[in-house]
């Protein structure tokens, strides 16, 4: 069968793409087991899209591993979900490194757990200086928090003296996000049948594209991607301007 890879345009790919990796609960309980089942299951579409996106060069993916909500969670699955992070990257170190991925992390990470926090630091060192994606996770992340901290940040730099009010622009607001190093979302992909971004890049999607699907996160693969892709490749995306503008110029 062929793949929806090829009927992709190589030379038309976004450039960042970001999951809510969302239904793994919903997974294992139609299968009568716990929800920590679920999440355990999720890491075969993990592996498959991060695959996936190396294999056509989409230079920025970021997930939603964990929000700052979640630790709302009852106690023994956020200890779940914590030591399978954990579990994962030791297990997906080595082939991360290999496929010459640079890992990201974004979110309120003194928040994680100490030996989580220290094997994903590591992870980013470690892997600092490869050039050929770039996997960002968003752990403890929320994006009303990382607005509000750059809001207060900026706010430090006025009172200080060292900005005045007429320099602040959006370039500058970006410099003091979590993702000053990353472009903007051109792709949004949330999986569970849910129609709603909880608080994820709130900032960073202003003109992505967004696509919500029935799938549950652990039968989410890399078709499932590329037909996303594909169908981003099919919407005019025009940034607030017109389909003449934006023929004229072609």
């Amino acid at each position: 069968m062929q793949s929806i890879k090829d009927q992709l345009n190589l030379e038309q790919l976004p450039k960042h793409v970001a999951i809510i990796m969302d239904g793994n609960g919903r997974w294992a309980k139609s299968r009568g087991e716990a929800r920590t089942f679920g999440h355990r299951n999720a890491i075969k579409a993990v592996r498959d899209v991060v695959n996936a996106c190396n294999e056509i060069h989409i230079p920025f993916l970021t997930l939603y591993t964990f929000s700052s909500e979640n630790w709302k969670r009852p106690d023994d699955e956020v200890s779940t979900l914590m030591s399978l992070i954990s579990e994962t990257l030791l297990l997906e170190a080595e082939e991360i490194f290999s496929k010459g991925l640079r890992m990201h992390v974004i979110g309120d990470i003194d928040k994680l757990p100490e030996l989580v926090r220290t094997q994903m630091l590591h992870l980013v060192d470690i892997t600092k200086d490869n050039t050929r994606g770039n996997l960002i996770l968003a752990l403890s992340y929320g994006s009303q928090n990382e607005i509000l901290n750059a809001v207060k940040q900026i706010s430090t730099k006025v009172k200080n003296g060292e900005l005045t009010e007429n320099e602040i622009t959006e370039k500058v607001f970006e410099e003091h996000l979590y993702t000053k190093e990353f472009p903007p979302v051109d792709l949004l992909i949330r999986t569970s049948g849910e129609v709603r971004i909880s608080n994820f890049l709130l900032w960073q999607i202003a003109y992505a594209e967004l696509q919500f699907l029935d799938i549950l996160w652990p039968d989410f693969g890399r078709e499932d991607l590329f037909r996303c892709i594909y169908n981003f490749q099919n919407k005019e995306r025009r940034f607030g301007k017109t389909s003449e503008q934006l023929n004229e110029n072609l």
